[in-house]
């Protein structure tokens, strides 16, 4: 699953995004990565682990959910 979400442009700084990726990893879990930054500038990156999909699932909602609250707008959604 994966969600990417941006702040709106506004006078003339780059807009914010915050991407999530949520995927299988090689070992036997789930992996949730969060990259965030300005457009068009390297973003931090950072990784969980989560033994089941379902908690996996539940973090990128509640993660999703407080960017929202912060102002952003998701712009792009692959997966269930």
């Amino acid at each position: 699953m994966r969600i990417y979400l941006q702040t709106p442009p506004d006078s003339g700084n780059a807009p914010r995004y915050y991407h999530l990726l949520l995927q299988k990893d090689l070992i036997s879990g789930w992996s949730l990565v969060h990259e965030s930054g300005r457009q068009g500038s390297p973003g931090r990156v950072t990784k969980k682990h989560f033994d089941e999909r379902e908690a996996g699932v539940a973090a990128l909602i509640n993660a999703r959910d407080a960017q929202l609250k912060r102002g952003f707008r998701v712009v792009f959604v692959k997966g269930d």
